[in-house]
This record gives structure tokens, C-alpha cells and sequence, in this order.
């Protein structure tokens, strides 16, 4: 990647709520730089999506904050409203999991589309229209869906639809926050491939949340494996798929399906994530490691570089026995 300062630099982000004992999201680094696509693996309740939206200031009643999340050098944590609307229409913007939930199913596409430019930066209705129609082309669907409502689109041509909205304000930063989980396989592969090539022509920073591994390697330049709010690893996809460091992120792809894997059920990780009432010493993942020791128990791991020095500069692990996983391949 470029030189150029990142689109989006997480430091230090913890976010507590009401009732919780500890931080769902506890001391986040995540950067991403222009035309860089990075995903951000993890079990449903790790903290994915709440990383994702803190990145468009979409915090929970009730969320306190620390640390900084800056988008094109601006510090999303303390922006005014104002500031905030801007900051939504113009730099950044997300791809929702569900179409159908994002979208009013009584107005038409191009009511949906037009919609935020016309209000939030003044743009004519006319000038507005044939931005939608140009954003339609780029994801391939025809400028007649302007005119179409909702339940007249399939899931994935409405999924196409949420992608040109997001691209409306010609954005830095893309957030795709599981947008594919809810289409067919097919599907999914045509809007991976799709993102993929926005982001060549666009020079789009994209941030791909997703708990599918498979997904990531097909679309990230670098991946972020998150565990109970905490980065349990990250590094260049290539490096992490075919040699992980973190326990997790070993388990998690041994139970990924798999066309060339051995017959018979699929792996599964024992046990269940922690709960956000309870306080955690340690490593957050011990209770489910088979590698756990008593310092797994009682110290919590440093984030530090994986492998020698001759390894991957940017591969990255917090685990007090990442050594013991030296040699294994991600898929055994």
C-alpha cells in the first residue's frame, strides 16, 4: 500500500456499557489505508460490528469511550453532530447486512438514493438523480431500478443497491458490516468479486466485517482475528490463513467448510465466548484453548510480532504460546 496517512486509524478504542462488567471493546488498534481492503474476523458477539460503527460515531445509548477512532485524520469520538452528518454523507459510509431492513420498502430506489445528497449537501434533484444512475452502472444494475420499489429487486440486486447508496458521496472509507450473510452463496461470491473492483476503481479504503474466514482470505489485503473485544492477531491474509499464530484463529479456520476437508462433521470450538458480566483474567480465550497453561490464566498476553524477524514485518499475535503453533498450516 501507499504511503499516504490512513483513511482510518483506530488506537486504544475501549467501549464500555451499561450493566457490562468489562469493556465490549478493550484497547482496538486497527488501521486501514487508501485502496486497502482489511477484514475483520471474529465470532458473532467478539465485537465486529461495534468496532465497525464506532467508525460512523453509531455508538449504543449509554456507550462510554476511550482512546481515538480517526477517519481521514479526524477523531470520530469527538465530533459534533454536525460534523457527524458530514462525516456520513461524505467520507465514510456502510453497507448494512440486511437490504431489506436498510431500505423503505414505500419509496422507490431512487427516492432512497438521492435522498441524503439532496438534504444534507443541497445537491438539485436533477444533479442528484444522474449521481444514483452513474452509481447504479458502476454496480451493475440498470438506471430503470430507480423507479423500482424494493420488493420489486431480488436480494441481491438490493444488495447492489446498498453499495451504490454507500458510494453516493464518492467516500474514502467503506464499511461492509456482514454484508453478504444474508445471500445465497452465488450471490455472495458475485458482491465479494463486486467490492473488490469498486475498491481498484475507486481507490476506496474498505473495512470487511464478517465471521466467515473463507470470505476474508478471498477479498483482504490484511486481516484483523478479534476475541472478546480484544485483536488476537493480525497480519497479511496470506501469512495468517496459511500459518496463524493465535489459537483462535486456528479453530476457526479447522471449522471452516471446506471442499477438499476429510469427511465427517465439521470442527467446532468448545466451549462459549466470554460473558460480558463476568470479569476476565488472563487470556480472554483459555477457557477454550487446548494449549492454555496457568500464565494463560493469570496474565494476560502482550501484543507482539510473530515469528522470527525474517517473518511477515506486519503479522502480529497476542498469545503467550504461538510458538507451539509454528509449522502448522491454518487448514489443518
Amino acid at each position: 500500500m501507499n504511503d499516504s496517512p490512513p483513511v482510518l486509524d483506530i488506537k486504544g478504542l475501549r467501549l464500555q456499557l451499561p450493566d457490562t462488567v468489562r469493556p465490549v471493546l478493550d484497547g482496538v488498534d486497527l488501521t486501514i489505508a487508501a485502496g486497502e481492503t482489511v477484514a475483520l474476523v471474529g465470532e458473532s458477539g467478539s465485537g465486529k460490528s461495534l468496532t465497525s460503527r464506532s467508525v460512523l460515531g453509531l455508538l449504543p445509548p449509554g456507550a462510554t469511550t476511550e482512546g481515538t477512532v480517526r477517519v481521514a485524520g479526524d477523531d470520530v469520538l469527538t465530533m459534533t453532530p454536525p460534523r457527524l452528518r458530514e462525516l456520513r454523507t461524505g467520507t465514510a459510509a456502510m453497507i448494512f447486512q440486511d437490504p431489506r431492513a436498510a431500505i423503505n420498502p414505500l419509496r422507490r430506489i431512487g427516492d432512497f438514493l438521492t435522498e441524503s445528497l439532496r438534504l444534507n449537501t443541497g445537491m438539485r434533484a436533477e444533479n442528484a438523480g444522474r449521481r444514483a444512475a452513474e452509481m447504479l452502472a458502476a454496480v451493475g444494475l440498470s438506471p430503470d431500478v430507480l423507479r423500482r420499489y424494493p420488493g420489486q429487486l431480488s436480494g441481491g440486486m438490493l444488495q447492489r443497491v446498498m453499495i451504490a447508496a454507500a458510494l453516493m458521496g464518492d467516500p474514502a472509507l467503506l464499511l461492509a458490516d456482514e454484508a453478504t450473510t444474508a445471500l445465497d452463496v452465488t450471490t455472495q461470491a458475485e458482491v465479494v468479486a463486486l467490492l473488490g473492483d469498486l475498491r481498484e476503481r475507486f481507490g476506496t479504503g474498505l473495512l470487511f466485517v464478517t465471521h466467515d474466514p473463507g470470505l476474508a482470505a478471498t477479498i483482504s489485503d490484511r486481516v484483523y482475528v478479534m476475541y472478546a473485544g480484544r485483536i488476537a492477531e493480525t497480519g497479511p491474509a496470506d501469512a495468517l490463513f496459511d500459518r496463524p499464530k493465535h489459537p483462535y484463529t486456528a479453530a476457526l479456520l479447522g471449522a471452516t467448510p471446506r471442499l477438499d476437508a476429510p469427511q465427517g462433521r465439521l470442527a467446532a470450538i468448545d466451549g462459549q465466548p466470554p460473558d460480558l458480566r463476568q470479569e476476565l483474567t488472563g487470556c480472554p480465550f483459555a477457557p477454550r484453548c487446548a494449549y492454555a497453561t496457568d500464565i494463560c490464566r493469570d496474565e494476560a498476553p502482550a501484543d507482539r510480532p510473530a515469528g522470527d524477524e525474517d517473518g511477515p514485518p506486519r503479522h502480529r499475535v497476542s498469545c503467550h504460546h504461538s510458538e507451539r503453533l509454528e509449522g502448522k498450516s491454518g487448514h489443518e
